[in-house]
């Protein structure tokens, strides 16, 4: 047993599983328990209760999650349209200018997500630069999206094109084209060959690109405080509300479990269906 304690790999993973434990495992547990505790009270010392969880349905928070599940599901959606052809370039048609795409698309990352979403307020604001180029060029005004699901859904596909871009890329890298070559030398059309080759092999890429950006997008803040306004109320926002403004610690905790608990179903439901190491050919 004392041989088994002295083992360098466990000593050395010591800090690391202490860090996780007091950085990750530790806020995690008081969330927990905060969200079995009594309303708007400070204090893990209380008897245990549900009232926080019935009174997401009582209080319809049902409606915020609703609205974050389904505009995380559109933005992978049109995420999916808009970052194939590209990744698919970037993978098998740009070769060296592959990396200027590249730079293109991470040097936002390096501006903060406020700044950026400030940009597009300032583009699609009235009177703005959209509406006023059109109005100075040909007369007419733009339509008002700013302050609309449109506009967020706009601003969720901006900020998260790049978490689903370079998995794409990574996935399609992975497809030989003497497949491509030999289905095409057997008859196969170009849908049939993205069907029944492309797609399969890359699918890795599309489902962790896919995974990656509808949990990234259910937790978003800022597109609909600042792109949308008052036009909806996404799950984020409430747990917001409910640990400053409102100060109900226990009602921002359960809200956060409920979300944490759905984000962590869902990709233990993907894992379980999905075989990645069948579909990349290990086994």
């Amino acid at each position: 047993m004392r041989s088994w304690l002295r083992q360098p790999g466990l000593i050395s993973a010591l800090p690391v599983a202490a860090f996780l434990l007091v950085g990750f495992a530790g806020p995690l547990l008081m969330v927990i328990g905060f969200s079995f505790m009594p309303p708007r009270t400070f204090s893990l010392a209380q008897a245990p209760t549900l009232a926080n969880f019935t009174s997401v349905v009582t209080d319809s928070y049902y409606v915020s999650f609703f609205w974050s599940v389904s505009l995380a599901a559109i933005t992978v959606l049109l995420l999916l349209l808009v970052s194939y052809p590209i990744a698919y370039g970037m993978a098998k048609l740009f070769g060296k200018w592959a990396n200027l795409v590249t730079v293109l698309v991470v040097i936002p990352l390096l501006v903060s997500e406020n700044i950026r979403l400030f940009g597009w307020v300032l583009f699609l604001l009235k009177n703005g630069i959209l509406d006023g180029s059109l109005k100075a060029l040909f007369g007419l005004g733009a339509p008002q999206i700013l302050y609309s699901v449109p506009a967020i859904v706009l601003g969720l596909v901006y900020v998260y094109l790049p978490f689903m871009l370079f998995p794409l890329v990574i996935g399609l890298s992975l497809v030989p084209d003497v497949l491509k070559e030999a289905a095409a030398d057997m008859g196969a059309s170009r849908l049939q060959i993205f069907r029944e080759v492309e797609l399969p092999l890359a699918m890795p890429g599309v489902l962790i690109g896919s995974m990656l950006t509808f949990i990234l997008a259910l937790g978003s803040l800022a597109e609909s405080k600042i792109l949308g306004g008052q036009a909806i109320v996404m799950i984020a926002d409430d747990i917001e509300s409910a640990f400053t403004f409102a100060q109900n610690w226990p009602k921002g905790s359960v809200l956060s479990v409920l979300l944490i608990a759905f984000s962590g179903a869902l990709v233990f439901f993907l894992f379980r269906r999905v075989d990645l190491d069948r579909i990349i050919g290990r086994r």
